[in-house]
């Protein structure tokens, strides 16, 4: 069996929203990335630290595993201090379960879970499933750094907890079903919690969506979800509602209307998207395959001088007579990520104390949809850019 179901949990945000999106995407490769590699080795560190930490008779193993890991050149100080503060937040929810339930608790870590009572052919793995009593709890790892991800109505979630709840339900009377997304990078932890009854009802409900998705049924709908999708970049659907901006060259009145302001800014941060998604498509196929796309060529870009052999031509320079304050610039510190990477994240917290300050960000104007918390301001946005 394939070490990723045709419907993944993972994606489901796209399949559930756009049914045939994942025949759509099955056309396309996985092409992985290196943050994808990143966070496989983030993984391996977890589940070896959480599989091995209270089991003495295993340290050979132990060892010889986080060996392979601290030789891997994406492993660093810092990431081994993120597991560390997942392990730490998985161990915390164990042991809380554990005392809530006459000290009787089980975890189980990279668990596969099968959902395919739900979706078709259905299974995922649950990075640490706890269980006590009558509570299940699915915690998932996610190494990323960009946005924090909610556990509330989180379809990747829900598909696990079913998974966990089918693996256990015949051993064990649950009713209810807590669900913990951790993104120790962002000091992100999000939960939900639900009834086993709420859950088995939103399965029953996503059941039809996904036998539509299994057959590549069902109707387009273009949404956030395309962001992940590897057809976005060709996909007609998206096309068709991106190139509606163009419909506002043709418009008759001379200034556009609020409503259409807002249309066009509601579309913009998709249609910037789906255009870069399209430019590296056709770059990528003309450069690995020799595509030819009408009306267009390879040519060679811009590129910018650089320095082969500084301190060579840093003696050349003071032969000719040039001073070194002249040659040399002062030394520029690393960035925050470069020095986090080399010191390690707890002990860059206790180094930088007092020299390292987030000021609050500008405002944006985004979606209603968005969950940030809206915008209180005690100066005008005008007072703002004009103080800069």
């Amino acid at each position: 069996m394939s070490a990723h179901a045709f419907l993944s949990a993972s994606g489901s945000s796209k399949w559930l929203n756009c049914p045939p999106s994942a025949r759509l995407e099955s056309k396309f490769p996985d092409k992985g990335s290196e943050y994808a590699a990143e966070g496989t080795l983030a993984h391996e560190l977890a589940e070896i630290r959480l599989r091995y930490s209270n089991l003495e008779m295993l340290r050979a193993e132990y060892e010889k595993r986080l060996q392979v890991v601290e030789a891997d050149p994406r492993y660093s100080p810092a990431m081994n201090d993120y597991i560390s503060d997942y392990v730490d937040i998985v161990w915390e929810h164990y042991l809380g379960l554990k005392a809530k339930n006459n000290g009787k608790a089980y975890l189980f870590v990279e668990q596969r879970l099968d959902f395919s009572p739900w979706v078709p052919e259905g299974f995922g793995t649950g990075d640490a499933v706890i269980i006590a009593g009558d509570t299940i709890e699915v915690i998932d790892l996610k190494y990323g750094k960009g946005v924090p991800v909610s556990a509330e109505k989180n379809s990747q979630m829900r598909l696990y907890g079913l998974g966990a709840y089918n693996n256990f339900g015949l051993l064990y009377d649950f009713s209810k079903i807590a669900m913990t997304i951790v993104q120790p990078r962002l000091d992100s932890i999000s939960g939900e919690a639900l009834t086993i009854d709420e859950l088995l009802a939103w399965g029953d409900a996503v059941k039809g969506t996904a036998d539509l998705a299994m057959r590549g049924a069902g109707e387009y709908s273009v949404g956030e979800h395309c962001r992940f999708c590897k057809a976005a970049a060709t996909c007609r659907h998206l096309a068709d509602y991106n190139l509606e901006l163009a419909k506002y060259e043709f418009a008759k009145a001379e200034l556009l209307s609020d409503e259409d302001v807002s249309d066009i800014l509601m579309r913009a941060e998709t249609f910037t998207k789906w255009i870069n998604a399209l430019q590296s498509y056709a770059l990528d196929a003309a450069v690995n395959s020799g595509r030819k796309w009408p009306g267009m060529k390879l040519v060679e870009g811009r590129s910018n001088r650089k320095i082969t052999n500084p301190a060579a031509l840093a003696e050349a320079l003071k032969q000719e007579g040039y001073n070194e304050d002249l040659i040399y610039k002062p030394t520029e510190l690393r960035s925050l990520t470069d020095l986090e990477a080399l010191t390690g994240k707890k002990n860059f917290v206790a180094v930088a104390a007092g020299f390292i300050e987030k000021p609050p960000g500008k405002p944006a104007l985004v979606k209603e949809t968005d969950k940030r918390p809206e915008w209180a301001p005690e100066q005008s946005i005008i007072d703002q850019f004009e103080e800069e």
